[in-house]
């Protein structure tokens, strides 16, 4: 009933709604968007071949997504949103995807803009001061900046912005890289590169992975031991206060970490259920056996000890005397040292024994429970003796450190998500992203790195010619100054390079303007696949699953056009493809010369 009244009360409201959408080419882009699912319109917009889809491949269960912005003087202008999907699903902004190499881009503007810090901190130093700079040896960036500055004889910014542009990198991926807590290796899409020591701007045109994954490795350097930070100080001075502070931090977050993977293993089971599940995984030996009685069950007698013994080893240990022994001995253990006897993480014993007292504990109960359990599981790590363990871990934490500078780098650009993968990866698509949010960052670099206001909807008008007449329109929000145009000069041209001699390539000449003059076209393409593995012993994976596929262009055209177009494919139809970036490139190849005469007779400007 209240569903109809809403309905009912929707009709009857007079409301006229200016908006800035030309509706001549969405209903275009929506109509060649919805025709992608027939074999014969998508061979017709040459979207079969090499690295799109093969030939007799069924384009059906493709969705296919399209956002264009104009520039305007105040605003930017949504003029086409557009897919083929019906349902109430925006994969513009709905969703967390992995759109692969997109993530150059973002990590490119901030190298970029850390470049551009270190100018605004240094140019105007003297030879003599820059000298004198404290760099330390692990901040490849900082070292680099101070050289450019003492040999350079224009320190403008703009100059070392294209010099920040050759620094050279290895595409090699032989190097196995330790971020995010462990140890990792990455591959190029194109193995030819392999052997390649090449610039920023090279592997940025041609999206080589290695090379992006150690300029992410010197960004983060850079954060971890550049500027202000006391980073050398701490992994160096074992007498250093802050050391202590770091470790109780990594305790707390590793221990509460794994509480919450134990939380999910155990969550919803009976006492009985928990504890098989936990006795599956050790080994049956009286020493183990009691370590984890005595932890689950603090209070268990002897002869709950022989009951669990018999149980389980098909004998029991014998006299009430060595019951008691044991007891005495095992109750007695630490935390830490039960669980080391029995082989078993410390805090899954304590856990079973938690919930075993507390069957309802939620997830909040049981880490607001275990403070204790988790510094004394860490006990160790608190002894100078383990200074190696301590740098380890420090530097982990220092790493996420660098990495919470990075993300508030990526969410002031318009990065949708709350947190950032902490890793290398991170720089070739692991975070995620989201087609609306990389358009909102093509916007800033096309505005010269100020963020204009984005208007859909211009006015809307109620009751008209009647007492109750009323207008609103948006009020004009200033624009933000985000990055140096600089900045956004140097992204502009690394992004024009991407078509005219880069991943892009086919797209270079195919949209001219009114007289037939070729417009100039910028962006970056990127392929996510997303799986999910299972790993065994190893490393080995055992099985895996494509979850989704995606292939994304985020585009500049000419100075008043950007936005997005994206390709994506969902389980179960995404392990059928094997599609790149190279089919939204065609797409907007075919689809780009048809939308701007439509768009260029409708005068659009400030709608």
């Amino acid at each position: 009933m209240h569903r109809r009244r809403a309905a009912y009360d929707l009709e009857r409201l007079d409301l006229e709604a200016e908006t800035s959408l030309d509706g001549q080419a969405q209903a275009l882009a929506a109509r060649v968007l919805a025709g992608l699912r027939k074999p014969a319109a998508a061979k017709e917009a040459g979207l079969v071949g090499f690295h799109m889809l093969d030939p007799g491949a069924d384009p059906a269960p493709l969705v296919y997504s399209f956002t264009l912005f104009e520039r305007g003087a105040q605003a930017n202008l949504l003029r086409v949103q557009a897919d083929n999907i019906d349902q109430p699903f925006d994969v513009n902004q709905g969703a967390r995807l992995d759109l692969g190499s997109t993530a150059k881009l973002r990590t490119l503007v901030s190298y970029l803009e850390l470049v551009a810090e270190l100018h605004a901190s240094w140019a105007d130093l003297s030879p003599t001061e820059l000298s004198a700079l404290a760099v330390s040896p692990r901040d490849p960036l900082g070292a680099w900046a101070r050289q450019h500055l003492l040999r350079a004889k224009d320190r403008n910014l703009a100059p070392m912005l294209e010099a920040s542009m050759e620094r050279r990198y290895s595409a090699s991926p032989a190097e196995a890289f330790f971020t995010g807590g462990g140890l990792h290796q990455f591959e190029n899409f194109e193995r030819s590169r392999n052997s390649s020591s090449m610039t920023v701007r090279e592997g940025f045109k041609h999206s080589v992975n290695l090379v992006f994954i150690r300029l992410m490795r010197d960004l983060v350097r850079h954060r971890m031991f550049g500027g202000e930070s006391n980073a050398e100080r701490l992994l160096r001075d074992r007498a250093d206060p802050g050391r202590r502070e770091m470790l109780a931090r990594f305790a707390d977050r590793e221990g509460s970490a794994f509480l919450v993977r134990f939380y999910r293993k155990y969550q919803g089971k009976s006492a009985a259920d928990a504890e098989a599940l936990l006795l599956r995984g050790v080994r049956p030996m009286a020493p183990r056996l009691a370590s984890v009685l005595f932890t689950i069950e603090p209070e268990a007698s002897e002869a709950q000890l022989d009951e669990l013994l018999t149980r389980q080893l098909g004998q029991g240990a014998g006299s009430p005397r060595a019951l008691r022994a044991m007891r005495n001995t095992y109750s007695a253990l630490s935390l830490a040292d039960r669980g080391y006897v029995a082989r078993v993480h410390p805090l899954e014993l304590w856990l079973v024994g938690f919930l075993r007292r507390h069957p309802g504990a939620t997830l909040t109960d049981v880490l607001d429970a275990s403070a204790r359990e988790r510094e004394e599981t860490y006990a160790w790590l608190f002894k100078t003796r383990h200074k190696n363990a301590q740098d380890k871990r420090i530097r982990e934490l220092i790493e996420l450190d660098a990495f919470a500078q990075i993300h508030r780098s990526w969410r002031r650009l318009g990065y949708p998500f709350a947190s950032l993968t902490p890793s290398y990866a991170s720089a070739i698509g692991a975070s995620g992203d989201r087609p609306a949010a990389l358009a909102d960052l093509m916007g800033i670099i096309a505005s010269d790195g100020a963020r204009l206001p984005t208007q859909r909807v211009g006015a809307l008008h109620f009751a008209r010619d009647t007492p109750y007449e009323t207008r609103l329109e948006p009020r004009n929000a200033a624009a933000e100054q985000l990055l140096p145009a600089e900045v956004a000069a140097t992204v502009r041209r690394a992004l024009v390079e991407v078509v005219n001699d880069g991943t892009a390539r086919r797209l270079e000449g195919a949209l001219t303007d009114a007289s037939g003059r070729s417009i100039e076209i910028g962006g970056k393409t990127g392929t996510g696949d997303h799986r999910y593995e299972v790993i065994g012993r190893g490393g080995r994976v055992v099985s895996e699953r494509k979850i989704t596929r995606t292939a994304t262009f985020v585009f500049m055209i000419g100075d008043r056009y950007f936005g997005t177009i994206m390709v994506y494919a969902r389980e179960p139809y995404a392990a059928r493809y094997r599609f790149t970036s190279a089919l939204p490139v065609q797409l907007l190849k075919s689809l780009g010369p048809q939308l701007l005469p439509v768009l260029r007779r409708g005068g659009c400007t400030e709608g």
